[in-house]
């Protein structure tokens, strides 16, 4: 009598030095490995990142990855159960643009197409693209359909769409590529509830046609909220280029599309908020390319890291003055990465970087603004957290201190200039689709950092490198510092706002500790790669024993 070979992940591999990527033999081993995760976190598990045949676990150190990449080899997948915790029920009116098309490519009516998409049960196998950006696997494989040649610039919230095998409804307004069947008012993503999102991996889902949309659990309309002047904190004058609330980041909503977000610059961070005495995660504002200038509420303490920039406090006209007179402010400057006291009415100006691009400004107790998933950073590929600062807006100040005392001026490392940055990668997980010549031309060559370049990813400008396989790559999770090769040849380097999913193969991975580094590369500035020694290799294909 023959006994079934317990199922195991196929094959693992380093994705940099804090991730490891398994592969599995489909959904249904994915979805498996996901369950277990999600149920017996391993030791030092951060984040779990399922998607078409892989799953991405994220470690909290190099050392707990590696423990993590030779355990994930010795699991045995179990089914996951099914449990009877009820469906979620999406009411979809059935008049989407691709309605048409998708019925002549499932040779099925139009009719036909909506009996299939409701009458079956959908299973959410994994998030991604966007938070509530759920991918949906279906009872069968009727309604299969290869994406739009020419993906929308713009697809309308609550479109519900096909895309492979999968189905999937737009939480936002946002880029796509899918076939879109019909629309919802279903609030697939909503801060407000307990669980954000509506169905989550491993949640069941029923589409049920309807004539009309009606949207569901909308914020109920009340008193506009009055204007609030904060009595202690900074108000903004000029945001400069841009500038954002940043602590370290929100860590474990990778199942649910939300990526870390949090400072470019850690170190940095870390600086600033350690020499003003705060919590070394308090928010602090991130600026960008110098022109930030702010205005005390209150006597404050604050100190500035990051790029170096002069800073300039102008002292009010009447400050000084015995009778309260207007007199000439006074002009005077204070040193990077050392607090100093901005008293009430004085103004401070960042100016223009003398090496590097990002700016930190730390204020004692942190920036006050609304935690939301535990964090107060703002997230630019998804929109979570608070929104860029604005003219005349007040930051209040908040409590978060870790000292009664201020800290020491520190020295600050070397910022990139006008030279080249050298940034250390390891091969990715998907270096195999690239040959020697290509690894070779990824770092022989001088990267420049384009206009294109945000808080998502850097892109970068140079000799094309070419893959040795032809095809799309499944979506598979991804993380910062990942190389992405999308089919131009041009490098991508995720930062910390990433789509948490990503369909091109990746070369590389900067290292962890390097990211900062990579932050303060300016537009315009160069970067070149130096390979490091591989991680420790966790690639092992497991040989299936045949049936007897």
């Amino acid at each position: 009598m023959h006994t079934p070979t317990a199922k195991r992940v196929r094959s693992v591999r380093p994705v940099g030095t804090r991730a490891v990527l398994a592969e599995l033999d489909g959904l249904q081993d994915v979805l498996a490995l996901q369950d277990m995760l999600n149920k017996s976190p391993l030791p030092g598990q951060v984040d779990v990142l399922a998607a078409a045949e892989t799953v991405m676990v994220v470690g909290e150190s190099a050392a707990a990855t590696r423990a993590i990449g030779a355990r994930l080899m010795e699991l045995e997948l179990m089914v996951p159960e099914v449990t009877d915790s009820g469906l979620v029920i999406i009411d979809t009116v059935y008049d989407g643009d691709d309605l048409a098309d998708v019925a002549e490519l499932t040779g099925l009516s139009a009719d036909g197409v909506v009996a299939a998409h409701t009458g079956q049960i959908w299973t959410v196998a994994f998030a991604g693209f966007a938070p509530g950006f759920g991918y949906m696997v279906g009872e069968n494989e009727v309604l299969t359909v290869p994406r739009r040649s020419s993906p929308r610039t713009a697809v309308p919230a609550g479109s519900v769409a096909l895309g492979g095998q999968y189905s999937a409804v737009y939480p936002r307004r946002s880029p796509g590529g899918w076939q879109l069947i019909g629309r919802t008012g279903a609030r697939m993503w909503d801060l407000g509830r307990a669980q954000p999102a509506l169905a989550r991996p491993g949640d069941r889902v029923q589409y049920r046609a309807v004539r009309e949309v009606v949207t569901a659990g909308a914020s109920v309309a009340g008193e506009p909220e009055k204007e609030h002047h904060p009595e202690s904190g900074l108000q903004i004058l000029n945001p400069g280029a841009q500038s954002l609330i940043q602590d370290l980041g929100r860590r474990g909503y990778g199942p649910l599309g939300v990526s870390a977000a949090g400072a470019l610059d850690r170190a940095s961070l870390r600086r600033a908020n350690r020499l003003v005495g705060n919590a070394p995660s308090a928010a602090a504002i991130e600026s960008v390319n110098g022109g930030l200038t702010v205005e005390a509420v209150g006597d404050q303490v604050v100190a500035v890291t990051g790029a170096h920039v002069t800073l300039t406090i102008e002292s009010p006209s009447w400050l000084g003055s015995d009778d309260g007179a207007d007199q000439p402010g006074a002009i005077r400057t204070v040193p990077m990465a050392a607090p100093f006291a901005l008293l009430d009415g004085e103004v401070l100006t960042l100016g223009a970087p003398e090496s590097g691009f990002r700016n930190y400004v730390a204020i004692r107790g942190g920036v006050d603004v609304p935690e939301v998933l535990g964090s107060r950073s703002a997230d630019t590929m998804s929109g979570i957290g608070p929104a860029p600062l604005a003219i005349r807006q007040v930051l209040a100040v908040g409590d978060d201190t870790a000292s009664t005392a201020v800290g020491a001026p520190e020295l600050q490392p070397d910022f990139p200039g006008v030279g080249v940055t050298v940034l250390d990668v390891v091969p990715g997980p998907r270096a195999d689709w690239f040959n020697s010549e290509a690894l070779d031309s990824l770092c022989a060559q001088e990267w420049l950092v384009t206009p294109q370049s945000n808080r998502v990813g850097m892109r970068l400008d140079g000799t094309p490198l070419k893959r040795t396989r032809e095809g799309e790559l499944a979506s598979e999770g991804t993380m910062a510092g990942a190389l992405q090769i999308p089919p131009a040849g041009l490098p991508v380097l995720f930062l910390a706002d990433h789509p948490i999913t990503g369909g091109y193969p990746v070369i590389g991975v900067v290292r962890d500790e390097h990211l900062d580094l990579a932050a303060q590369v300016p537009i315009g500035g160069k970067i070149r790669f130096r390979l490091v020694p591989d991680a420790p290799s966790f690639t092992t294909t497991f040989t299936k024993t045949p049936e007897k």
